[in-house]
């Protein structure tokens, strides 16, 4: 057992600051459950033209303004820059801290500058790849090159690593050669968004009616997450079980392909393109829709899936999703359109064994990946850097 720690840290987004994906809430949610825990925690971010200091349920937010001109990587190097400035106001204001911890790439370069003036140890989590997010490609661009060096470096010169499945734990000691010693699998963890809804009204809202079956695609619609593997499904899901609909929840740089791929195979009517939604929104959709599909490429974890879950709702994802335990609590599919659709109507065709599904998915979810275990784990592994 740790004894209170002064914890830094380090993220592009929180739910508190800026909110861009799925860093934020874990940010903020483990953060809140290892200050529960009596540990002193401050989370450096951008400002999301909010005040430059907040406590909220007992976490220091220490908001970085910074120039967020120019391309994805030089805003970064400005954040990290202005994270470290902070950090120094911070030190001399609260005392020194006892361990840093970054959240994916975007911070490497403060933790990198922090480390000349201040040996500590730190800490990274991987929440996902470059590789990983095109798709398990690489590319010669630059950005690739630049966001692809960081993650080395942060893996290189971190004191141990975080990463979210043993998928991921593989993908890094891959590409970037990391020892498998130094590497710690710690999933996320989940606020249940269980809510009784009423279905039919929900249904409505999106026109479809209560008896139609409505399989829900939630996330950003780009190649990594494989909207364009559901929707090239979706003919012979129709032609077996012709009254489903599907909404896609999300937006994303291939929107506009899915639907011109809808209308060109004459299944636009079928489908519900609603591009970005809000919180209260996307857990109204999860309660209310059948089967919550993941047609992920490439998937370092999937809280969605745990969302899913905490609703009782059976999940369809692809081989990609390691969380799933093949029809215990959802469906691992090959990543191809015909294996998709083939076990959709599976599901359909069986709705006994899709809630059974997700039952199963609940307790998983709840005796896995709430935030107490997840924070307790993490605790672990600042007492291994710190003894």
């Amino acid at each position: 057992m740790c004894d209170k720690l002064r914890i830094g840290m380090f993220s592009w987004e929180s739910l508190y600051s800026i909110k861009v994906g799925g860093v934020s809430p874990h940010v903020t949610y483990l953060a809140e459950a290892l200050a529960k825990k009596g540990h002193e925690v401050h989370i450096f971010t951008r400002d999301g033209n909010m005040p430059n200091y907040d406590e909220i349920n007992k976490v220091h937010y220490q908001r970085c303004v910074h120039d967020d001109s120019g391309e994805i990587t030089q805003q970064m190097d400005n954040m990290c820059d202005a994270m470290v400035d902070r950090y120094f106001t911070v030190e001399t204001l609260f005392g020194k801290f006892d361990v840093l911890h970054l959240h994916d790439w975007h911070p490497v370069m403060a933790m990198y500058n922090l480390k000349k003036s201040r040996n500590l140890p730190w800490v990274m989590t991987f929440h996902s790849t470059e590789y990983g997010r095109n798709g398990n490609n690489f590319n010669t661009s630059d950005i690739f090159r630049n966001i692809s060096h960081k993650e080395w470096l942060g893996g290189y010169e971190s004191s141990q690593i975080i990463t979210v499945s043993e998928q991921m734990r593989e993908e890094i000691k891959l590409i970037y050669q990391i020892p498998d010693d130094k590497i710690n699998v710690i999933g996320n963890g989940v606020n249940g968004i269980k809510k009784k809804v009423n279905s039919e009204e929900i249904k409505n809202k999106y026109q479809v009616s209560l008896n139609e079956p409505l399989v829900l695609f939630l996330g950003r619609m780009m190649y990594q997450k494989g909207p364009d593997i559901l929707i090239n499904s979706i003919s012979k899901i129709l032609e077996k079980n012709r009254n489903t609909k599907f909404v896609f929840a999300g937006d994303g740089d291939m929107r506009s392909q899915c639907q011109n791929i809808a209308k060109k195979m004459g299944i636009s009517d079928s489908c519900k393109f609603l591009g970005y939604v809000n919180d209260s929104d996307r857990i109204d959709l999860i309660n209310a829709c059948d089967i919550f599909c993941v047609p992920s490429r490439n998937e370092p974890f999937g809280i969605t899936v745990l969302e899913a879950w905490t609703a009782e709702k059976p999940v369809l994802g692809t081989e990609a999703i390691s969380i799933i335990d093949n029809f215990v609590n959802g469906i691992r599919a090959t990543i191809e359109p015909e294996s998709i659709s083939y076990y959709t109507n599976v599901m359909l065709d069986n709705p006994n064994d899709c809630k059974r599904m997700g039952r199963n998915g609940k307790r998983k979810a709840e005796k896995k990946y709430n935030w107490d275990n997840i924070a307790q784990q993490t605790e672990n592994v600042y007492e291994k850097i710190l003894t």
